[in-house]
């Protein structure tokens, strides 16, 4: 069975409300950085893999995009998608992404953000991906940093007595596999995967790497929310821009 954390009722009600008051990492960190290499979505087809609530699908047909669709295994995520952000050009989708099935449907660009930890199996997710991508088709997502995912049971940060953050500490980065954290709720699995992993494996499925970005907080976030200067020290995610051809 899929993990669907996002449909725990807990879970949910803290995401919703971090998520609501527009002062989070996505806002400040990782979507920017996504939307700043997305040269032109007029006309374009897009699947939004990991839609949540809507936000990016959305944006999508804001500057331009022809058709949307919106993938997410939380029936929370939907709902609240079909509530907020419901367009005529938007179609959501309540399935695991790994379960997506799509005949004869092709698309100009496919995204997915912060959602590529969770797939245990990456490399059948790559390979479905590739074949839905048009010729000359972008593949765009975030995950985890695998300096993030890395960790087993410990804090990265080392402090000193007085809560100082000292440095970050990386271990177990080649022991690829399942993570378990806690994340309001236990047992939250991820899975970690190298940098080299997450790179090769588009590659062997004949995407070209165009872009890579390790993202840190906009001079408005760093106003915002003045932790977000830890992004400077160690990224906690990575962005690949990948094309089919």
């Amino acid at each position: 069975m899929k993990q669907n954390i996002y449909d725990n009722p807990f879970f949910f009600k803290k995401y919703k409300s971090l998520r609501e008051t527009g002062f989070s990492f996505n806002d400040f960190v990782e979507q920017p950085a996504i939307k700043s290499i997305i040269a032109n979505l007029t006309d374009k087809s897009v699947l939004d893999l990991g839609c949540g609530t809507g936000h990016f699908s959305m944006y999508c047909v804001e500057n331009g995009a022809s058709k949307v669709i919106g993938v997410d295994i939380s029936r929370n995520m939907i709902e609240q998608a079909e509530m907020y952000n419901k367009n005529e050009k938007i179609d959501y989708m309540c399935v695991p992404i790994e379960e997506l099935n799509l005949p004869n449907q092709k698309f100009d660009l496919i995204t997915s953000s912060l959602v590529i930890h969770y797939i245990e199996d990456y490399s059948h997710l790559i390979k479905k991906i590739r074949g839905l991508l048009k010729n000359d088709g972008e593949f765009i997502f975030s995950t985890e940093h695998p300096i993030v995912t890395a960790r087993k049971e410990m804090n990265n940060w080392f402090e000193d007595n007085n809560g100082n953050r000292l440095h970050w500490a990386l271990d177990n980065y080649q022991e690829e596999g399942k993570r378990e954290e806690h994340w309001w709720i236990d047992g939250v699995v991820k899975y970690h995967r190298t940098i080299s992993t997450l790179i090769n494996t588009l590659i062997d499925n004949g995407l070209v790497i165009e872009k890579i970005i390790e993202p840190e907080s906009t001079p408005t976030g760093l106003e915002k929310m003045p932790e977000l200067i830890n992004e400077k020290r160690r990224p906690s995610s990575i962005i690949i821009k990948s094309r089919k051809y």
